[in-house]
């Protein structure tokens, strides 16, 4: 059986470990999509938080985007797993961006 759009988003997304990110785009690639925008739509409507950790995605920028639980939780979350933000971003976000692995 064929996998959900967004159940293939989740099996990437449990990759990201701890005190990694990645952004929306990085996650669609990952799946072989260009589907950004429904990406977030896969993260907001996560409802195996933290087991799924979308609190882990940010914006290619480094801009933290937003999380179901409110953006102070997500904030709090990436701290707490050792990633530094400063002013809504993730500090120095090429250190703590995770790179998937091509098939």
């Amino acid at each position: 059986m064929k996998k959900s759009f967004y159940d293939r988003c989740y099996s990437s997304l449990k990759k990201v470990p701890k005190g990694h990110v990645t952004t929306y785009k990085a996650l669609a690639e990952s799946i072989h999509s260009k589907a950004v925008r429904a990406v977030g739509t896969a993260m907001k409507r996560n409802k195996n938080a933290p087991k799924v950790p979308c609190h882990r995605v940010v914006r290619s920028d480094g801009t933290i985007g937003e999380y179901a639980f409110g953006k102070l939780k997500k904030i709090a979350l990436l701290k707490k797993e050792g990633i530094e933000i400063e002013g809504g971003k993730v500090k120095n976000l090429k250190k703590y961006l995770y790179k998937f692995k091509s098939r």
